[in-house]
């Protein structure tokens, strides 16, 4: 029978057989070639007739195969399906949303953490619902252009260029203003120029469905590519990008340096 552990932080009780099944299968997922059980024991600290008893369990439900040449433990192709349902957007959300809360306490305008989804940005995370600034309580899900917010020009002129002539293409056949946008070169090489140059993005009321609005947006990192943009939002007439970015951006730059730091050590690790 599994024992459960006490925790004081919540009503519920945490299994501890679950917990170290949970342990082997991240230990299995760091070792090259498998492990013998005794090894295993060695390296996690837990028992071996414990560590034989969960590998046999992880056996028979498929996630770890056992190798009859040297009796070692190895996972199978099963611990992939673990992680089919979780996307990059979702644990940069994790890592960035205890950031974004103390970014809130410096910058009382609210922010947001957005990624790409096909041809649009979607807020993914976001303080406006604790922001007393925000003036849009509910924001989780909601999709942004492309080019015309500071969040979409961000990740626009930021990204690889296989991806941005990808996403141009995409957006270009699209009907309305943001197509009509997007087949406007000269439009659109100013738009990457300026955005290099200051390096963030910016929207002053220029969004058709947000014209009281303003933001600058600064893209994330990991490697070469751009896996989210931060985004602060704020009433248009209280002040210039200029002067947004003065107040703001230094912050917000620290901001995003420790999600690219704890998405290097995520990774890593």
């Amino acid at each position: 029978m599994n024992k459960v552990i006490e925790d004081k932080n919540t009503e519920y009780k945490q299994v501890r057989g679950l917990m170290r099944g949970l342990q082997l299968l991240n230990m299995l997922n760091r070792i090259d070639g498998g492990c013998t059980c005794t090894e295993l024991a060695r390296r996690t600290g837990i028992h071996r007739t414990t560590v034989r008893r969960l590998l046999e369990t992880l056996q028979q439900e498929g996630y770890v195969r056992r190798s009859a040449s040297d009796d070692s433990f190895q996972l199978t192709m099963k611990v992939r399906e673990l992680s089919e349902g979780f996307r990059d957007d979702q644990w940069v959300s994790e890592l960035a949303a205890p950031l974004l809360a103390e970014l809130l306490q410096e910058v009382a305008w609210p922010t947001d953490i957005c990624t790409l989804d096909g041809d649009a940005m979607v807020v993914r995370e976001t303080t406006h619902r604790f922001s007393r600034l925000s003036f849009h309580r509910s924001m989780i899900g909601r999709r942004l252009p492309i080019l015309t917010t500071a969040t979409g020009r961000a990740y626009f002129a930021f990204c690889p260029e296989t991806e941005r002539m990808e996403l141009l293409e995409l957006l270009a056949a699209r009907p309305g203003k943001e197509g009509e946008l997007a087949r406007d070169q000269e439009y659109i090489s100013n738009l990457i120029q300026r955005t290099r140059n200051r390096g963030y993005g910016e929207n002053y009321a220029e969004w058709a469905e947000e014209e009281k609005i303003a933001s600058i947006a600064l893209p994330i990192f990991q490697g070469q590519r751009v896996i989210g943009v931060l985004n602060l939002v704020y009433v248009a007439k209280a002040m210039l990008i200029e002067e947004a970015a003065r107040k703001h951006l230094a912050r917000m730059q620290e901001t995003v340096q420790k999600i690219e730091n704890s998405l290097r050590m995520t990774v890593s690790s």
